[in-house]
């Protein structure tokens, strides 16, 4: 279904980035400063995409450059330059500028990403780190000539972070690429070391460490100081190159220490965006105080274009109209005639994952404007009061409201595994089950049943194999319904209730984790089967033959009319049985004059249910979800090969339907798609 007016998103939101009374609050308000860099007297650091300069004991800060693009500054020993990483003929490049401000100078010219990480203590050359001449996923070491010249190359064939000793004799530098900087308290096989290497011989000293992650090394005298997570939460370390120890020099109680820089006396350091010196001999730290008063025009309120950056999305019922999470703003879209709403218009509140009610009265969605996620529920004319509903404590992240048929609960799930549900009328959480492991390529992906009394979901056993299992809300009791023998995941209800549908393997192998799957590249393929929910109700495929009919010829007609008649019968009683699987859906809202809607009542015996699970016909392949749309219709999402953990993976949808027994081509390329509540229209 193609949204015309999906481009109206553009322009909507009216971004209000501060409060009404700046000016007044400007200094009390926490400032986002990175990457400060110290000399003598000024401190040089970067905010909003420009660099800014403070003297050392604080102040008013002075804004160096206009560009926009500009990171990673760093003073020459002699104080007089600037190195920085910038951006301003379209590609990441290293580039100088004098410390006072003036015409930035461009040092490289490769079409890869130069970035700054130092000088040469003479201060003749800038130090850069670049995958020009890389083959893998790593970056070398280069010294740039400031008055320009070829790019010296270091003999390590890998290098990050660095600083040179003071007699350029040596040079510590971090060798491996942190694929993940905020990946905190991590210990695997990427965390990142500081060595130290003799450049006449090439001789190597690495500096003791278990598996910590180690960065920014910055050489002062005899010493190597250091950002370390080895005692837990990141902070300075000092290693003496003489005595070959390693001591903390920062007691950090706080926030991890995001960068660290040197001074001829000092050490200059990032924490939670403020800026701090930390004196050699005192090991004393010190806040500096910084004001800054330029126009900053992304802080001011303006227009700010958000039809790029959708993040979550759903479907009205009927089709007419998609709701969509974008900047933090809840907006709906028409599918064809009127305008798009913005029904949150809270720019200093984080909105996220909508959700339209199968009734279409109302939209659910979590807000954290009471400072931590609860679940929110407007009407979805943005008119009338917001239904604020809190979901306990402790506070957590939450995910994936879904609505339940009657429009009466929604259920979701949060960062610790948990799955809840909560009746809106009441507002009162109920915990349903947890999972066991993490495992960002499939989540607990629950489902309600129509009549909405039952949920079902997959989840982790003790065997790292997910099994299917049932909820029902009216006793409270859950209830495995898969064997756990095979990876079973994606159930989803059949809109008549009587069945449940899901897809299993039995040759996940050596891929039963989530890093399994990016380790091995082991290819995955799943059947689809259906579970006879009801003793005594008949399979949904159960097998099929043509048989030849006898001619009779009762009333002196020929047989061949007879034959005729016969035919016109099948049909007419394959017409009565499709207007029965027909009232058997009951579109929500679409009800037609004088039809009484059907209700469905789902009904699960669970003795001997193992035995009622039958094979689908179709083919086995590595599907990756499963949906309903009206009775009979299944959905089947699939890609080939192994899901990527990094980027979207298109995936390709087909559909099959009950009836014809038939499974054709249905979406391709995409990377999800929403199925209306009755069953009828895809976003």
């Amino acid at each position: 279904m193609r949204f015309r007016n999906l481009t109206m998103i553009a322009g909507l939101l009216f971004a209000m980035s501060c409060a009404a009374s700046w000016p007044a609050a400007a200094e009390e308000n926490p400032l986002l400063v990175q990457a400060p860099t110290m000399s003598k007297t000024q401190i040089v650091f970067a905010y909003g995409g420009y660099l800014w300069t403070v003297p050392r004991e604080g102040g008013e800060a002075r804004q160096l450059t206009t560009g926009g693009h500009e990171a990673r500054p760093k003073f020459s020993p002699d104080g007089s330059w600037i190195a920085f990483t910038g951006q301003y003929d379209g590609n990441v490049d290293a580039y100088v500028m004098p410390a006072d401000g003036g015409e930035p100078k461009r040092l490289t010219w490769h079409p890869d990403a130069d970035v700054v990480v130092g000088w040469t203590p003479d201060g003749k050359k800038v130090l850069v780190s670049s995958p020009r001449e890389a083959y893998a996923d790593f970056d070398r070491l280069y010294a740039i000539p400031v008055e320009g010249g070829v790019p010296e190359v270091l003999p390590m064939w890998r290098g990050e972070a660095a600083s040179y000793s003071p007699d350029a004799t040596r040079i510590a530098y971090v060798p491996n690429l942190k694929w993940q900087n905020a990946w905190k308290r991590y210990h695997g096989g990427q965390t990142t070391p500081v060595y130290l290497l003799r450049l006449s011989d090439l001789q190597l000293e690495k500096v003791p460490r278990e598996n910590s992650n180690d960065d920014d090394p910055v050489w002062i005298g005899d010493t190597v100081y250091f950002l370390s997570d080895r005692k837990g939460t990141v902070t300075i370390f000092a290693y003496d190159t003489k005595t070959k120890a390693v001591k903390q020099v920062l007691d950090n109680k706080g926030l991890d220490v995001k960068s660290l820089s040197a001074g001829p006396d000092a050490l200059v350091y990032e924490q939670f965006g403020g800026i701090y010196t930390l004196d050699l001999k005192s090991e004393k730290a010190t806040r500096v105080s910084i004001h800054i008063s330029g126009d900053l025009p992304a802080t001011r309120p303006h227009y700010e274009k958000v039809g790029d950056k959708i993040q979550n999305a759903a479907i009205s019922p009927t089709g007419v109209r998609a709701v969509f999470e974008a900047r933090g703003e809840i907006l709906t879209v028409p599918a064809e005639k009127g305008d798009a709403r913005n029904l949150t218009r809270t720019t200093a509140v984080a909105e996220r994952d909508p959700a339209w009610s199968p009734d279409g009265k109302s939209i659910a969605f979590f807000s954290d404007e009471s400072g931590e996620y609860a679940l929110h529920v407007v009407d979805q004319t943005g008119l009338g009061a917001v239904k604020k509903i809190n979901l306990g404590n402790p506070p957590s992240f939450f995910y994936g409201p879904t609505w339940s048929p009657d429009s009466k609960k929604i259920a979701y799930t949060d960062k610790r595994l948990n799955l809840w549900y909560v009746d809106v009328e009441k507002g009162t959480p109920v915990k349903v089950t947890s999972d066991r492991y993490e495992d960002p390529s499939s989540t607990i992906s629950e489902t309600w049943s129509p009549d909405s009394k039952w949920l079902t979901y997959a989840k982790y056993l003790e065997n790292h194999m997910r099994s299917i299992f049932v909820y029902s809300l009216e006793t409270g009791k859950e209830s495995e319904i898969t064997d756990g023998t095979s990876d079973a995941r994606y159930p989803v209800f059949d809109k008549n209730g009587k069945s449940l549908y899901f897809a299993a393997s039995t040759d996940l192998g050596l891929s039963i984790g989530w890093l399994d799957l990016s380790s091995f590249q082991h290819p995955i393929s799943r059947s689809v089967y259906a579970i006879v929910l009801k003793k005594g109700d008949p399979s949904p495929v159960e097998p099929q033959s043509d048989e030849e009919k006898a001619a009779t010829d009762e009333k002196g007609k020929d047989a061949d009319k007879d034959k005729d008649k016969d035919k016109d019968k099948d049909k007419d009683k394959d017409k009565a049985k499709d207007a029965d699987k027909s009232s058997d859906k009951g579109k929500e809202g679409e009800k037609k004059e004088g039809e009484k809607k059907e209700e469905v009542k789902v009904t699960i015996d669970l003795d001997g249910i193992g035995q009622r699970i039958v094979a689908m016909p179709v083919k086995a392949s590595n599907y990756v979800g499963l949906d309903v749309g009206k009775t009979g219709v299944l959905f089947l999402s699939e890609i080939p090969g192994v899901p990527s953990l990094t980027e979207p993976t298109p995936v390709s949808v087909s559909k099959f339907e009950l009836s014809t027994r038939k499974t054709e081509p249905f979406l391709s390329g995409v990377s999800a798609f929403v199925v209306s509540a009755n069953g009828e229209k895809v976003l």
